[in-house]
């Protein structure tokens, strides 16, 4: 079976749109600001972004407020007309998906589940704002499991019934452009995905 190109998808998306002149709304889950930067500069220019961050799996509650900060104070630096929205802090939820699963590793059972929260979330969201599309700012780790991201994402887009927006925001060197811009702005980049068992990870020398 091929592989399939996320990031293709999503260039001949943007490619339809430029052709169109269509300008969709687009509820982008963010996780932290250095992810969000190359991903909105790339993006804004063909959809009506809003940025939505649900990230109940950081811990603790001051590296949440502090990302949450940092993510705004980049929208405001970029100078872009983009919207935050966000949930309050609220661990619980993530503790409930990850009990009995504290030891997997990252790109575990524990990580798809986080992921299936925060994309259903994202999709719910996306559904009370009328937005025409929802995608994340996850795609463009080297540490996450791109494919199960985009897979994910079109399952609960049939159900929701939102579509979902298929991404690598790694291709054309993002990855690469998210640490330059991060650079540029003086980004807080975490050395931790985000919740207390990527911690231990990291303690432990395990790259998250």
């Amino acid at each position: 079976m091929n592989k399939v190109n996320y990031g293709r998808m999503l260039d001949e998306k943007m490619a339809e749109l430029e052709k169109s002149g269509e300008k969709p709304s687009l509820l982008l889950h963010a996780c932290c600001a250095p992810c969000s930067s190359h991903t909105l500069l790339f993006l804004h220019e063909h959809f009506d972004i809003t940025l939505y961050f649900c990230n109940p799996n950081i811990s603790p509650e001051s590296e949440f407020e502090f990302r949450l900060s940092e993510l705004k104070r980049l929208v405001k630096e970029l100078g872009l007309d983009i919207t935050v929205v966000e949930e309050p802090y609220d661990s619980a939820p993530f503790f409930a998906l990850a009990k009995g699963l504290e030891d997997q590793p990252e790109r575990g059972e524990r990580c798809r589940k986080c992921i299936e929260y925060r994309l259903r979330m994202a999709a719910a969201k996306a559904k009370e704002l009328g937005s025409d599309y929802f995608t994340t700012t996850l795609t463009i780790s080297p540490h996450k499991d791109c494919t199960f991201i985009n897979e994910c994402g079109g399952r609960i887009s049939e159900e929701c019934g939102i579509p979902y927006l298929y991404s690598d925001f790694k291709k054309h060197d993002g990855y690469k452009h998210s640490i330059q811009l991060s650079k540029e702005y003086n980004l807080y980049r975490q050395n931790y995905c985000g919740c207390i068992y990527s911690i231990r990870n990291a303690e432990s020398g395990i790259r998250n």
